[in-house]
């Protein structure tokens, strides 16, 4: 094993962090700086909750700082109304000019910016001399591809040399400092890319959208801007959010560089209960920990209102799986102002008792008037919290040999160019986002378009519990990057030794483009159960026919690790159409201390630990093109009806018969999380009809158990007024990406994303370019077994998008992969004729002996 600072390479095969160094006894060395738990080599910031309490000098790290401007007024100044980067509040150009647009391109804008309605207009485009003309990749797939490390690169680089921004590194410094938080492509417009996809047009402009930090001015905020064109960026131009508004900086996503200074102050602000906690933990503490260090995770929101940036955090004993082994000490720690020398502890919880400072809780020990809550020594091994095995299966068995694996006999089936990826009949394109994980587009079964995009959006889970940090716990994950949460891929466990590995690539408060190796995978998976099949008995001891078809889906698959929780987000495609999304939890559960009045809102799952109860809620994006985009909605369900048997004078017949209920406008199709939903759900052309003179439909089947997280109306509801609703249909708008955003996790009281607009001017939706947005989840109540992990079967939710008489036949007849089987001599069956299409398996992953087959049932 190799120490590299921070990092060590071990049998696994890829980078694990070491925060804080490898563990060691009484007698190890001195720790390193602290790191981050996910702290790789100019590592980004995939959430961290918890945090390593060690020393934490300054990073430093200035050394490729933009020029700085010349002193003087902000040259970034972002009003609340929406003016740009070098323009004041009254519209006047704050710093120096830079070169004028190109004519072309501010004819654009102007167009652009009179549909907005924006007062800036004429400042919006700031031009840099162009480096040239740029080779595109061939394949049309590419202007959905996530930007390269070298596009990443490229933009970073225009940005930190533009002088009116004043941009810094994004690592060490302070907080009051403007800088580069996230690079990730800007998708084009729909219009733009149908038209280049379809008919041949112009190849849209590749851009990158950004989120600049800007907290070196006197009224802070967070800006969003597209750069471009990529490769070789030559302008920015501002992103409007709803409303015009700039985000709050004090609702800004937490940074690598503020969890280093929360450490510092935390640490500083509990050294006088360094005794109370060594007492308590069996020696673990902040100060001179060595390998018995104390580290924390933080919730969120951070606050009750606007305005308000204070976080509670649960300190735990820094063991394997950490989660599960708090302290009993929870904090409350403001840290709103960008200075961390104003930042101050507010209130502390130990053991089921609230204190009004660390004083207090420090002088109530010391008078031995505080209950302690002794924690039992960690074992050296088979800690419960750690996957090592422990225990025999009742009963014996092999548990030491391997399983049933996937083979690919005759190689895979499935091809893999660039970013899209063709199994069968199928077609997509797909990029792995930074903010929100994986989006497909132009999906495509047989060359005709099902759907444009299909999205994760969010991901959240509302806790309950007896706990001040437990009872605060909503988490939103897009505001923890949960699309850069997506760590490396174990061959042989988290895919199939078959399987083909994507890197990624994100920038993602990081001072460059930083590789996530084998983040994503592809594989085709045997489901185990026929795709379809049927026995066709004689009733006499034999058979008629015998005939199957396998069943096998294409998986692209990835997962996002969001602090505690490990999500494995699966987009699967069936060779008959079928499209299937699902996600499965699993991870640690997030736990608190535990007292008798928590059971109330969970279980006790170990000595010191409740499981509190969680909801777990998924959104997904869904825009249909069934047949093209002219889309109208219908739900489906039976009704019975009594009706006099037309063939019996007198008797009744109850029977069910079909109930369609056309969806004409916005809030018709509002389905609320609170009542049954129809069982199906249809999207169809009412201009393209199949054979059967039906209209060619696309059905949306859930499965899922979501409830409410909040009644409607609570104030952190707002943040998440798309988990109201099982599914809505909106038409499909520009000003309308996303159900969600990275703000929402720290300002759900007024974020800049509510979904409850995009349904409120109720929009006529007949024949009409549909977005379904999909609401998915359930209730977890965690109970002993979900230790050390939660356990993904019963754990996993999602949706089918389904051919409902969209073509003519079930298209998997295509396949040459079925078995059929008819008896050349009934009723005997003694001699069969067995038809097979494709040939024999060859290798050793199936058994040697040829197919074979008999179908007589005879009595013995």
């Amino acid at each position: 094993m190799e120490d590299r600072g921070g990092i060590f390479r071990g049998d696994f095969g890829g980078r694990c962090s070491r925060p804080g160094g490898l563990r060691g006894g009484p007698d190890a060395p001195a720790p390193p700086p602290p790191r981050l738990p996910w702290d790789f080599p100019a590592l980004l910031w995939p959430r961290p909750r918890n945090w390593i309490a060690r020393s934490a000098p300054s990073a430093g790290g200035d050394n490729d700082r933009a020029a700085p401007a010349p002193l003087g007024p902000p040259r970034v100044i972002i009003n609340p109304r929406g003016a740009v980067p070098g323009v004041g509040t009254g519209g006047r150009y704050r710093g120096s000019l830079p070169p004028p647009p190109r004519v072309g391109a501010m004819r654009r804008t102007q167009r652009r910016m009179r549909l907005l309605g924006l007062p800036w207009a004429l400042a919006l485009l700031v031009t840099a001399a162009s480096s040239g003309p740029s080779t595109e990749p061939p394949d049309p797939a590419s202007i959905f591809a996530d930007l390269s490390p070298a596009e990443l690169r490229a933009v970073r680089a225009f940005l930190m040399a533009r002088p009116e921004l004043g941009l810094s590194p994004s690592r060490g410094g302070p907080l009051a400092k403007n800088s580069l938080f996230l690079a990730e492509l800007l998708p084009p417009e729909k219009r733009s890319a149908l038209r280049f996809l379809e008919r041949g047009g112009a190849r849209p402009r590749r851009e990158a959208r950004v989120v600049l930090f800007f907290g070196a001015q006197a009224e802070p905020n967070v800006t969003e801007l597209a750069v471009g064109p990529l490769p070789r960026p030559r302008s920015y131009r501002a992103l409007p959010l709803a409303g015009g508004r700039a985000v709050p900086f004090w609702a800004r996503p937490m940074t690598r560089r503020e969890y280093e200074l929360l450490h510092e102050a935390l640490a500083a602000a509990l050294a006088p209960l360094e005794p109370l906690l060594r007492e308590a933990t069996g020696g673990f503490g902040f100060q001179n920990c060595s390998g018995r260090c104390l580290t924390f995770s933080d919730v969120a929101p951070r606050g009750l209102g606007p305005g308000e940036r204070r976080s509670w955090l649960v300190i735990q004993r820094f063991v394997e799986g950490f989660f599960l082994h708090p302290a009993g000490l929870e904090v409350l720690l403001e840290h709103r102002d960008p200075d961390p020398r104003r930042w101050a502890v507010r209130r502390l919880w130990y053991n089921g008792r609230y204190f009004g400072s660390v004083r207090e809780l420090a002088e109530s020990h010391a008078r031995g008037a505080l209950p302690l809550a002794r924690l039992p020594e960690p074992p050296a091994r088979r800690l419960f919290s750690s996957y090592e095995p422990r225990g025999r299966f009742p009963g014996g068995g092999r548990a030491e040999a391997h399983g049933a694996k996937v083979c690919e006999p005759r190689g895979r089936r499935y091809r893999l160019r660039g970013n899209r990826l063709e199994y069968g009949g199928w077609s997509l394109a797909f990029r792995l986002r930074s903010s929100a994980g994986l989006q497909l587009f132009d999906v495509r079964f047989g060359g005709q378009r099902l759907a444009y995009e299909l999205s994760v959006q969010e991901a959240i889970a509302f806790y309950g519990g007896h706990s001040p940090a437990a009872m605060q716990t909503k988490y939103m994950d897009a505001g923890w990057a949960m699309g850069a949460s997506s760590y490396e891929l174990a061959s042989g466990v988290d895919c199939p030794e078959t399987a083909a590995f994507l890197d990624a690539h994100h920038l993602l408060d990081a001072d460059g483009p930083v590789r996530f190796p084998r983040a994503l995978c592809v594989f085709e998976l045997p489901t185990g159960v026929p795709l379809r099949r049927h026995f066709d008995s004689d009733f006499q001891g034999g058979f008629h026919f015998y005939a199957g078809l396998e069943g096998r889906a294409l998986v692209l698959r990835t997962t996002s690790t969001v602090y505690n929780y490990d999500y494995i987000w699966d987009f699967l495609l069936y060779p008959n159409g079928v499209l299937e999304t699902k996600v499965h939890a699993t991870g640690y559960i997030h736990a608190t201390f535990y007292t008798p009045e928590g059971r109330r809102y969970g279980s006790r799952v170990h000595s010191h630990l409740l499981g509190n109860v969680h909801t777990h809620l998924v959104h997904y994006k869904v825009d249909l093109d069934v047949a093209g985009s002219g889309n109208s909605f219908e739900t489906m369900d039976i009704r019975f009806e009594n009706i006099s048997n037309p063939w019996s004078a007198g008797a009744r017949v109850v029977q069910p018969r079909l109930h369609r209920e056309p969806r004409r406008r916005e809030r018709e199709a509002a389905l609320p999380l609170d009542r049954p939903v129809p069982r199906y759900l249809l999207f169809s052309n009412p201009r393209r009809r199949n054979r059967w003179g039906h209209r060619r439909t696309l059905r949306l089947q859930l499965s899922s158990h979501a409830g409410p997280v909040l009644p409607r109306g609570c104030r952190e509801e707002r943040g998440v007024t798309w988990a109201r609703y099982h599914l809505a249909v909106t038409r499909r708008h520009e000003n309308e990406p996303s159900s969600s955003s990275i703000y929402s996790q720290n300002n759900p009281w007024d974020p800049p994303v509510t979904f409850e607009s995009f349904i409120r001017d109720n929009e006529t939706i007949e024949d009409q370019d549909l977005v379904a947005w999909v609401t998915v989840g359930f209730l977890h109540v965690p109970h002993a077994e979900d230790i050390p992990n939660t356990a993904t079967p019963g754990n996993a939710v999602g949706f089918f998008l389904r051919p409902f008489n969209f073509f003519n036949e079930d298209p998997s007849v295509a396949s040459r992969a079925p078995v059929i089987v008819r008896p050349l001599d009934p009723p005997a069956c003694s001699r069969l004729q067995i038809r097979r299409w494709a040939p024999a398996s060859p290798g050793p992953c199936v058994p040697p002996e040829p197919f074979s087959y008999n179908g007589t049932y005879r009595p013995v």
